[in-house]
């Protein structure tokens, strides 16, 4: 949920995610009434480490000064040190809350992540964000292998196109997670 995704006018914006921002807000109001932990990822690209990312994806290297932004061309899209890296500000994490950069699509690969969780005693994990056929789907891919009980939350996760969204949330619910609402993992934390 990072303003390089939800930030008109970015090279990489994806509007419907603008549109599960109060879901998520329902969601992170849950975690933290009850203490449970909350982790956000931030996906960066750096030129000191030119990742294949970087070669697939124009949009992550820099944008020359006064040179058109925009999909298919150098935008500085997550980029390190730019302000788009961060999440929205409507869903900032707290002081105490993890954040967790990553140079890849999946949420564990080279991360500190999953010691991060293990030494927390987390064992279940629930995904929101943006896009879900790409970082939610490898993320839920990547807890899974880790012997993760994992949940994405199907109003809180979107993509660009209705039809891609569907057939996502279809392979994961088949192959690596839960596939829940809002209402329904809300409900399940409140019963706790």
């Amino acid at each position: 949920m990072q303003r390089a995704f939800l930030d008109p006018g970015e090279a990489m914006e994806v509007p419907p995610a603008r549109d599960i921002v109060p879901q998520i807000q329902i969601l992170l109001a849950v975690f933290r009434k009850r203490k449970l932990p909350v982790v956000f990822t931030e996906f960066t690209y750096s030129e000191n480490l030119p990742l294949l990312v970087g070669l697939l994806h124009p949009e992550h290297r820099r944008a020359a000064a006064g040179a058109p932004r925009g999909f298919g061309m150098p935008s500085s899209s997550c980029l390190v040190g730019e302000a788009n890296v961060h999440v929205v500000p409507g869903l900032a994490p707290q002081p105490d809350e993890l954040v967790i950069a990553k140079r890849y699509y999946d949420g564990f690969n080279g991360t500190p992540l999953d010691h991060a969780l293990r030494a927390r005693g987390v064992t279940h994990l629930v995904l929101t964000g943006t896009m879900t056929d790409i970082c939610v789907l490898a993320t839920a891919a990547g807890g899974m292998n880790r012997e993760y009980r994992m949940t994405v939350v199907e109003d809180a996760t979107a993509t660009l196109w209705p039809e891609i969204q569907r057939a996502t949330l279809d392979i994961i619910g088949r192959a690596y997670a839960r596939v829940h609402t809002t209402k329904q993992v809300a409900e399940e934390i409140e019963r706790w």
